[in-house]
């Protein structure tokens, strides 16, 4: 006697079609990503790769630089070398009056002074901006505003007869002492802009528990302000690091300068510039930033998200 009752369909076969022959679950889907990359997404996602990968380049021709040796720098545009090479790394590490490590460090001390000095100063300002009242308030604060628009080529002299007298040429004070004085308005302004969107019930309920406005300000504002902290932290540092004219302006001595004033060094107008040291250096410049950055990303979206600087 025959059986007449036919085997059932492989699972795995019928992921593909069903026992009637129509596509299965698996081309379903893929047929919903298709649609959904079709059209105008596939071409958004085509620009942007393009954009990102031109904002990208001078950064990667740098890096594929600092591999080449220094004579096939220029001869060779495209980004994978030729011919590999670290020496680059080492000649320029030892090529000037001190090794580089100094310079990364007198750049650590700078930064990390006008982070501190940011970070207190700004923040008390920006407290009673938001929370105080005191005669011509909001004159003050449109004042403050309004130096934001003011060049840094336009105070650059002044200031500098201002050091000069003070005998601070030379020196990391007119780096470092402006910051501890509220000097950088945007900073002020992004931290109103966060504690105005803090609750003053909860100044008002620590009013009630006997605290002053010191007390306030510690145990309350600050704690609830790390996204704005934080933000600020990373401007600080990256927009420092990165200073070259100040720097370069008010440190004349090779003992005192920073990595910007010293990759300077590398380039001679009246000579030959060692372009191959000098590209190997920027890259490990950059880390620092990177590495910043990298370990803050998400203070700095949630700071610039809650203080409406969209």
């Amino acid at each position: 006697m025959t059986n007449n009752v036919k085997p059932r369909p492989d699972a795995r076969a019928g992921a593909a079609h069903d026992g009637n022959g129509h596509p299965g679950l698996n081309d379903t889907l893929f047929a919903r990503v298709l649609r959904a990359l079709s059209g105008k997404r596939i071409l958004t996602h085509i620009l942007l790769i393009g954009f990102g990968f031109v904002m990208l380049y001078p950064v990667l021709w740098m890096i594929s630089s600092s591999l080449k040796p220094e004579e096939l720098i220029f001869r060779e545009p495209g980004l994978w070398p030729s011919s590999f090479t670290f020496d680059n790394f080492g000649n320029g590490w030892d090529a000037l009056r001190y090794p580089f490590s100094h310079y990364f460090l007198n750049s650590a001390i700078i930064t990390g002074a006008s982070i501190v000095g940011n970070l207190v100063a700004c923040s008390l300002a920006a407290y009673a901006f938001a929370r105080l009242e005191f005669p011509f308030k909001k004159f003050w604060f449109a004042l403050m505003l309004g130096s934001i628009m003011l060049p840094l080529h336009v105070v650059i002299v002044p200031q500098y007869i201002l050091f000069s007298d003070l005998g601070w040429i030379n020196t990391f004070y007119p780096l470092i002492v402006p910051k501890f004085l509220a000097t950088d308005a945007f900073f002020i302004f992004l931290m109103v802009q966060f504690i105005r969107t803090l609750p003053r019930e909860l100044d008002e309920a620590a009013v009630i528990d006997g605290a002053g406005h010191w007390r306030i300000f510690t145990r309350i504002i600050l704690p609830l302000s790390t996204p704005a902290l934080a933000t600020t932290a990373i401007f600080t540092f990256i927009w420092t690091w990165n200073d070259f004219l100040s720097q370069l302006i008010f440190l004349t001595n090779p003992d005192k300068f920073t990595v910007p004033v010293a990759l300077r060094t590398f380039l001679d107008s009246s000579g030959e510039s060692s372009w191959g040291p000098m590209f190997a250096i920027s890259v490990l410049s950059l880390g620092p930033i990177f590495g910043f950055f990298l370990a803050g990303q998400k203070y700095l979206v949630r700071g610039i998200a809650t203080t409406g600087l969209k």
